[in-house]
């Protein structure tokens, strides 16, 4: 397997597990997947910090453990630059669909991945 290959595969991984509700309710875990730089534009067209993300995640849908959860499909990605990957892919929560675009990157060899950058643009019903 291709070191750019492993990359991609360790952002697709921590993407995954910020969509677990034991992680959408954890501070300390989600704070281990969120760059401290991180920035989002929700579907809503608001806009995220680190700070607003933590506080709000556990109330976010694909939080509560009986409750809707992500349903994410076609999900790629590409090494941009040493440190950096880009992904794309869509999901469907409680009948919504969105597009969704994330920068994860490393800092150093021995850092976890982190989400440096998220935006969610929402997929109206009759582009399906």
């Amino acid at each position: 397997m291709s070191r750019e290959t492993d990359e991609v595969r360790e952002a697709i991984a921590g993407e995954l597990r910020l969509m677990d509700p034991d992680v959408r309710t954890s501070r300390s875990r989600a704070r281990k997947l969120l760059d401290p730089d991180f920035v989002e534009v929700g579907a809503s067209g608001r806009r995220w910090t680190y700070e607003d993300m933590l506080a709000a995640l556990p109330e976010m849908d694909g939080a509560a453990e009986d409750g809707p959860r992500f349903e994410p499909s076609d999900m790629t990605g590409v090494l941009l630059a040493p440190g950096l990957v880009h992904l794309t892919y869509e999901t469907v929560i409680g009948g919504s669909r969105a597009r969704r675009s994330s920068l994860w990157r490393r800092r150093s060899e021995s850092a976890t991945w982190q989400m440096y950058y998220h935006q969610a643009t929402p997929i109206p019903p009759e582009a399906a």
